[in-house]
């Protein structure tokens, strides 16, 4: 019924959105189960909708069932803003995730997906946009676009500005900035001298990572990648160790897999990440 075509890139999309259906297999992703029932298979179809590279293939009877509102999907209920996945990835921020926060002070999208007219009408409808933050250079994607539809501000770091001149506000050094009533940029700079991270909330928070940071469920760790880095992993670890205080409920990145954590699961986990990379970095 589905099935991965030679296009895919092996970006993640479908086994990080759907992991019942999809999974990563060598080179590319695979079709581990077919889906079976409604539910199932509209979650399958959202997969397709949602690469990049239009590598999932199905009949086109079953493609045209589609659900029309899918995207945004919701991930979490929270008292600072509800957060959905965007879907619609994008190949020219090779299939990062785009998440929207609504809030009554004015949405936000963290990353950006592939222009899509389906998925604005929807952003629309749950109040457009007041802000797009664009955590580093890798994902802008079709940030102009969509910052010009909502006409909306884009904030980014100016050690990545030049990714996006364009961008209404910059945030310059280290310091953390407040940008609305409960969410804060956090610089993070490592995978890129811009590197930032959007954090949602003071207690129970939600960490929006970017590409500094990604949960690894096959070993049960988070992960800061030297081998994706790309501008000073010493410095990127020491920007993982500014986030050792936070109360992170939930890690929500670009790339890799998202996680909950319990109360004070978070710093344990750092703690490892850190005892590991630099243990590896330094030998």
């Amino acid at each position: 019924m589905f099935r991965i075509n030679h296009r895919c890139i092996n970006c993640g999309t479908c086994w990080q959105f759907d992991s019942d259906h999809f999974a990563p297999e060598g080179e590319r992703a695979c079709v581990h189960a077919q889906p079976v029932g409604q539910e199932a298979t509209e979650q399958a179809l959202l997969a397709l909708q949602a690469c990049p590279v239009a590598a999932i293939e199905t009949d086109r009877s079953l493609r045209q069932t589609t659900p029309v509102d899918g995207f945004p999907a919701l991930i979490k209920e929270h008292s600072e803003g509800t957060i959905y996945y965007c879907g619609w990835a994008s190949r020219r921020s090779f299939g990062a995730c785009s998440w929207l926060i609504t809030r009554p002070s004015g949405n936000v999208m963290v990353d950006v997906p592939r222009w899509s007219a389906p998925l604005a009408r929807r952003i629309q409808a749950l109040g457009g946009l007041r802000f797009i933050v664009l955590p580093h250079r890798d994902d802008v994607a079709d940030h102009e676009r969509w910052a010009r539809t909502f006409a909306c501000d884009r904030w980014i770091h100016a050690a990545d500005a030049d990714a996006a001149p364009q961008a209404e506000q910059l945030i310059t050094g280290g310091d953390a900035v407040a940008i609305a009533e409960g969410l804060q940029l956090i610089p993070t700079p490592g995978h890129t001298e811009g590197s930032l991270c959007a954090l949602l909330g003071d207690a129970r928070s939600v960490l929006f990572s970017g590409d500094h940071l990604w949960w690894n469920p096959e070993h049960a760790v988070v992960v800061a990648s030297e081998r994706y880095c790309w501008w000073d992993f010493a410095t990127q670890l020491a920007s993982v160790e500014r986030l050792l205080d936070l109360d992170v409920a939930l890690l929500l990145p670009g790339h890799g897999r998202r996680h909950a954590f319990a109360p004070g699961a978070w710093r344990t986990a750092l703690e490892q990440t850190l005892r590991w990379n630099r243990r590896h970095h330094e030998s």
